[in-house]
């Protein structure tokens, strides 16, 4: 973790585009609470393939027009070379200096090829490197607990390093809840010379069920302490969101006591769970 002591702390929120307008109007609201504490940037999230291209467009240009520092998602899979150049010439000609370069997820049932012209997000990487020098910010995914498709530790860690050595500036990690995790990850990281960011990913608790679902889906793992704890609450929605405020906290906390450089939080279009945290850790 040593080398994480030298960078600035960054604060940043994710959000997803919405699918209806009631939808958008509630994201409006929530950024608009969110942008009150100045975080450095807002991402906004891309689904496979681009099934949500163009909610994504309108979600990112109207975080533009309130003067928000916004950084898309740009997933590769299922997309050629000069469509994802256009969607960046686009973003260039908002203003936009950061993007989230993600391999994303592959449709269903598709093995890699055949799905576009890059396979692997060191390929975006390297491919917004070539086209726009050092236009833009680039992060990148990093995956504290593994990738679930990963064969190995070692080669997750390695697939994480070719895309720094491609050019990306910093990492954003997949939600966790064992710092231990997180901090031997970095450590593991620095032994192979990778010197960026790696801010941790946070995901406040707020629905059992659904972070379940999450979790079995990404791989990340909830400690069996919390689970027991969450499971006991039952249908107790406001135990539930109290507890994992606690719980997310404390762990915040405890990262950023140890040099994380920064939090990342998945709002999941919610302004309320992160602002919690955000005033108990006192930033």
């Amino acid at each position: 973790m040593d080398s994480q002591k030298k960078f600035e702390k960054t604060f940043s929120f994710e959000l997803f585009p919405p699918k209806t307008e009631a939808g958008m109007e509630k994201l409006q609201a929530n950024v608009k609470e969110l942008a009150a504490v100045n975080p450095l940037y807002f991402s906004v999230t891309y689904g496979a393939g681009g099934s949500t291209q163009e909610r994504t467009f309108q979600s990112v240009e109207w975080l533009v027009s309130q003067k928000l520092d916004t950084a898309p998602h740009l997933s590769c899979i299922g997309s050629s070379r000069e469509e994802i150049i256009e969607i960046l010439e686009h973003y260039k000609s908002q203003g936009i200096h950061r993007v989230v370069a993600l391999r994303g997820d592959l449709p269903s049932g598709a093995g890699l090829g055949g799905i576009g012209d890059l396979n692997y997000a060191n390929e975006l990487v390297t491919l917004i490197r070539e086209t726009f020098g050092d236009h833009f910010h680039i992060e990148v995914a990093a995956y504290p607990e593994f990738h679930p498709q990963a064969p190995s530790a070692e080669a997750d860690i390695l697939n994480f390093k070719r895309k720094v050595d491609a050019g990306a500036n910093a990492a954003i990690t997949q939600y966790f809840y064992n710092p231990d995790a997180y901090y031997r990850f970095v450590d593991s990281c620095e032994k192979l010379g990778v010197d960026i960011p790696i801010v941790p990913g946070i995901m406040p608790i707020t629905n059992y069920t659904n972070l379940i679902r999450f979790s079995d889906a990404c791989g990340a793992e909830i400690p069996r302490w919390i689970r027991k704890r969450l499971e006991g609450y039952g249908d107790d929605i406001a135990s539930i969101k109290a507890f994992g405020i606690e719980v997310v906290s404390a762990m915040c906390d405890t990262l950023l006591r140890h040099d994380a450089p920064g939090l990342h939080f998945y709002t999941m279009n919610q302004s309320e769970p992160a602002l919690k945290i955000w005033k108990n850790l006192g930033l």
